[in-house]
């Protein structure tokens, strides 16, 4: 396998780290039974979830409710589909109660054909959210293309007795474009899930230790040989505006091991960077090792790294054996809480089936059970409360 050489500070997920995963039942979330799985939101599915934080990366609170931003579509006939017409919606949860708060962007308003996963900000203050997130294709494009670009807008929330809207939401700005240099320009007009490339899912980071902000997001290494070219990458703030981006090298490159790091973002604990990202196992390169559908992680002294695999593997959270595709898409909040959604369970042992009734029958989409993580400096695991 060849590495394609990118920035003095990325650090790299190597076959070896891979391979060295053996025991994924000490690292299985518990799973999940398919009575238990209900929706929310009736008529909705729902995945791809990160709370709004506030700017020192905490999950914000109102009145005891936390508010999420969550992928949602009409339930199709094929789940698959869901990702050409997603739109973001705005959710209330209190206590495993949940709260429907409709659309979140109003119609018009998205540069892109549908938006995809980002992240989100909290000013009490000013009452202003920020949202930071994934522009995907073009308004008004027919057929859909798979072209991604990083965008913002900020808006006024309003919450009353667990209901909340946002409302008078700037023009849509591009925080940073890809530079093509050292990472791929992502215009392709055609793809399949897992296969396509990346420039999206942007996470907002602030650092404590000197205050600047960072934007993380999933990216694929321009420079590199391979099919499965997966990287983080990373933009910095230019100034507290949180208005214009400097653009980085990537800060963890996964060059010939794997195609996409989903969703990921960064958190400060006991003076350590803990960097944490989803991945599947059908992302891996065939000719190497693979890892299981799970919660992926690294630790280092600096947001920039050197970044060393947690358990010596990058493993963090497993599904279990017993149901390997029953979640996915996992976000770490700074109190160590993990959400995810529920993707496919019921399969009683066996493999997916390229069936869209199949996908239906056994698609959740909707919120998977949190669970929780406990972390120790190189080594984390999901905690036994």
């Amino acid at each position: 396998m060849v590495t394609a050489l990118v920035g003095q500070a990325t650090s790299h997920w190597r076959a070896e780290h891979v391979a060295g995963i053996s025991d994924v039942f000490a690292q299985s979330i518990p799973a999940i039974k398919p009575a238990s799985v209900k929706p929310p939101v009736p008529g909705l599915d729902l995945w791809d979830m990160w709370p709004i934080q506030l700017s020192d990366n905490s999950t914000a609170q109102f009145e005891g409710w936390t508010l999420w931003m969550v992928l949602s579509a009409p339930v199709l006939p094929d789940p698959d589909q869901r990702h050409g017409i997603a739109c973001i919606r705005l959710i209330g949860e209190r206590a495993g109660e949940w709260r429907d708060c409709g659309n979140l962007l109003p119609e018009g308003l998205n540069p892109g054909s549908r938006e995809w996963a980002g992240s989100a900000i909290y000013d009490p203050e000013t009452g202003k959210v920020t949202l930071f997130y994934t522009v995907a294709g073009y308004r008004g494009e027919e057929p859909l293309t798979f072209a991604q670009r990083l965008f913002q807008t900020s808006g006024t929330l309003e919450f009353s007795d667990g209901n909340a809207r946002v409302s008078d939401w700037s023009e849509p700005a591009e925080s940073v474009a890809s530079d093509d240099d050292w990472y791929v320009l992502v215009n392709q007009s055609e793809g399949r899930p897992g296969f396509i490339k990346g420039f999206r899912d942007p996470a907002y980071f602030r650092d404590p230790a000197d205050g600047a902000a960072y934007l993380l997001f999933t990216g694929s290494l321009k420079s590199s040989q391979s099919a499965w070219n997966g990287v983080i990458g990373l933009a910095r703030a230019k100034d507290a505006s949180l208005t214009t981006w400097e653009l980085l090298p990537p800060v963890l490159a996964a060059d010939g091991l794997n195609n996409e790091q989903e969703r990921p973002h960064v958190i400060f604990r006991d003076g350590l960077y803990y960097l944490f990202w989803s991945t599947q196992r059908h992302v891996f390169a065939p000719d190497g090792p693979s890892g299981p559908n799970g919660l992926y992680g690294m630790v280092a002294p600096s947001i920039m790294g050197p970044y060393e695999p947690l358990n010596g593997t990058g493993l963090v959270a497993a599904n279990p054996p017993e149901a390997p595709f029953q979640t996915y898409s996992w976000w770490v909040s700074n109190e160590l809480s993990v959400a995810g959604f529920v993707d496919l369970v019921g399969l009683d042992g066996k493999p997916p089936v390229d069936d869209p009734a199949w996908r239906r029958a056994h698609f959740g989409g909707v919120p998977a059970p949190r669970f929780r993580i406990e972390l120790d400096g190189s080594h984390a695991r999901v905690a036994k409360d």
